[in-house]
């Protein structure tokens, strides 16, 4: 592996974690000694990298710096390709737009050799057998972005119908069915709701008392499921 490489790998591993990492966890990661980590270390943040910390306390890369366009690896290429004709195929009709758009960008700034395996790739998606929205998702999704709360009539599998007011933070797309994760106002209480199963859903301009981020880490812990490092 070049020297170029290998900083760029380091660059991407640090933008895994959004706590401070030790120097040792790093290197492990990479596959190279603990001196050639904080030297490739010093190396970016002469080049303008805002990586803080020192040795002994863990490093953290903070928002803000931009790399040039890089080379994609043929495991990388495949992913996003993987990935988009998934979106592509499972999602609604705005972030399956979206997901071909990404792809012709992506395409756009790759060299020739590069842009021929992306073309070329044979990592197909299965039919789409999702059940039928019965809302917008976009609304969902803006709602989601703004912490703004939501009113809907959401149906439980006998069929009875309820009013909720529910405070929308989580968006899940599964091969079959698409589920809201919310704080129920009624249930006092996070809740899942099948898209498939609502109606007459209002946006409200009323923002939810709490911010996403943290409703989403309780959520989280309520579930068992580990938080992203």
């Amino acid at each position: 592996m070049s020297r170029s490489e290998r900083l760029l790998d380091l660059i991407q591993t640090l933008r895994r974690y959004r706590q401070p990492v030790s120097g040792q966890t790093l290197a492990a990661e990479l596959g190279i000694s603990i001196r050639t980590l904080y030297r490739d270390i010093t190396t970016l943040q002469a080049q303008g990298a805002h990586i803080e910390g020192e040795p002994g306390l863990g490093y953290i890369l903070r928002p803000g710096f931009m790399l040039p366009p890089l080379m994609f690896s043929e495991d990388e290429i495949e992913a996003l390709v993987l990935g988009s004709r998934w979106v592509a195929k499972q999602a609604d009709a705005r972030l399956s737009a979206a997901a071909s758009d990404a792809l012709v960008k992506v395409a756009a700034v790759l060299p020739a050799d590069l842009r021929e395996s992306l073309d070329a790739s044979t990592l197909l998606v299965g039919p789409h057998a999702t059940a039928a929205d019965n809302v917008d998702l976009g609304v969902l999704r803006k709602a989601i972005r703004a912490e703004r709360k939501l009113e809907l009539t959401y149906r439980d599998s006998g069929g009875a119908g309820t009013r909720r007011t529910v405070w929308p933070f989580a968006l899940g797309y599964f091969d079959r069915v698409r589920v809201l994760v919310a704080w129920c106002e009624l249930r006092q209480d996070f809740r899942h709701f099948r898209t498939d199963r609502m109606s007459d859903l209002a946006a409200t301009d009323m923002r939810y008392p709490r911010r996403r981020p943290v409703l989403l880490k309780e959520w989280r812990d309520s579930q068992g499921i580990p938080q992203p490092q």
